[in-house]
């Protein structure tokens, strides 16, 4: 476990207590750079609760700064009791989320303050995220767009949610990159979904004017465990690729490592979806969002629409970067900090439960009777173990 980081006393003459439970690399990313806008009069503990996506040690270090072991789902419930901190942050893929949700000690009336959320580009809503949240007290979003979205979709499903606004924690730095050699393209685990589609992606970029770089930056290395997985990687699709067309091996270089880093040397940065458009934007690197392989729910790429930002991979071979559309920017990521309300709500929300005012939470049934089964096993088996799990389920007639 992490020591406790010391923080002033706040108004009320004692530190607020948070405690982040978080269990993959994307989560604990956000989670990590998300309680830094707390400021003073607060005491942050992480744990990263073991499951079947724990990051690596390295990806724990690089997130947090800190070599954290991770612990199992029933030694953060534990840690709850022990330390009963005001407030508990639930970075947790949803299945998990509820899972912890379903033990007493974040439900009974001493309960803390209850947040969640989802990092990165959370649009458009998705019921299921919503459900696996019922009964969290806060949920984290990034953009008025976002916020408006997940509201209709509450109302109209029946779970109760109050959004809350912060920024994307990456975008509140005042850094700059661009001017530099690199195309940089951000790898992601689910779209585009076929090995064709990303071997075209590898080709266009590949086929970038000179003087300029291709760079691939990869979510994770070999062995690494990501939120999402990845069928085809573009590291393992590029040496066959690249032996058919003849181009040396090293045309294409891929990178682990920050996003901020790859960015520094960015002339240009390219996705199908990935948050880390935002993050270019931000650093004044010229973006395009490739729009060959659809513009959809599915693709995690519709809140780009109206953006400006779309293009092909033709535009990417040519090296046409697109402008954005201000108007959009307003309302999708780039708000003012005028506009954020989680920090104050969190600090009132804690108010309320040190004035013994906060109500246990009730959830409502989810899923068949496999369900919470299934959720539990996720968190309290091995990941070693639910993978073998998974395997067998997967080749038993049903």
């Amino acid at each position: 476990m992490a020591p406790p980081t010391p923080a002033p006393t706040g108004a009320a003459g004692l530190p607020r207590r948070l405690l982040v439970l978080a269990d993959s690399d994307s989560y604990l990313k956000w989670a990590s750079a998300l309680v830094s806008q707390l400021g003073t009069g607060w005491q942050v503990r992480v744990l990263v609760v073991r499951s079947p996506i724990t990051p690596s040690p390295a990806q724990v270090l690089a997130a947090t700064g800190t070599a954290l072991r991770p612990v199992s789902a029933l030694a953060a419930l534990a840690a709850v009791r022990r330390l009963r901190p005001d407030a508990v942050l639930l970075a947790c893929t949803g299945p998990v989320v509820r899972a912890l949700l379903e033990h007493p000690p974040l439900r009974a009336r001493d309960r803390p303050v209850l947040v969640t959320g989802l990092p990165g580009i959370s649009f458009p809503a998705r019921a299921r995220g919503l459900r696996f949240r019922e009964g969290c007290d806060l949920f984290v979003l990034h953009s008025r767009r976002e916020c408006a979205a997940h509201e209709e979709l509450a109302a109209e499903i029946g779970v109760p949610h109050e959004f809350v606004l912060a920024t994307l924690p990456f975008l509140r730095e005042g850094t700059s990159a661009g001017g530099g050699r690199d195309v940089v393209l951000a790898a992601q685990a689910k779209v585009p979904a076929t090995a064709e589609d990303r071997r075209a992606v590898l080709a266009a970029l590949a086929e970038v004017p000179q003087p300029w770089r291709p760079v691939v930056k990869v979510r994770a290395l070999p062995g690494e465990q990501q939120t999402h997985h990845e069928r085809w990687s573009y590291a393992e699709l590029w040496p066959g690729l690249a032996r058919e067309r003849g181009w040396p091996a090293d045309r294409i270089t891929f990178r682990a490592g920050s996003m901020a880093d790859a960015l520094a040397d960015a002339h240009g940065f390219v996705t199908v979806s990935s948050t880390a458009a935002l993050e270019a934007l931000h650093a004044g690197v010229p973006t395009l969002v490739l729009s060959d392989f659809g513009v959809s729910a599915e693709m995690i790429n519709l809140v780009f629409d109206g953006s400006g930002l779309l293009g092909t991979l033709d535009d990417l071979r040519a090296d046409r970067f697109p402008t954005p559309d201000p108007t959009w920017l307003a309302e999708n990521y780039f708000h003012g900090p005028d506009a954020v309300s989680w920090v104050t709500r969190l600090e009132q929300r804690v108010a309320e439960r040190r004035a013994g005012r906060l109500a246990p939470v009730r959830l409502s049934p989810a899923g068949r009777f496999r369900g919470p089964l299934r959720r539990q096993a996720r968190v309290l088996l091995p990941g070693w173990l639910w993978r073998g799990v998974r395997r067998v389920r997967r080749r038993t007639p049903r």
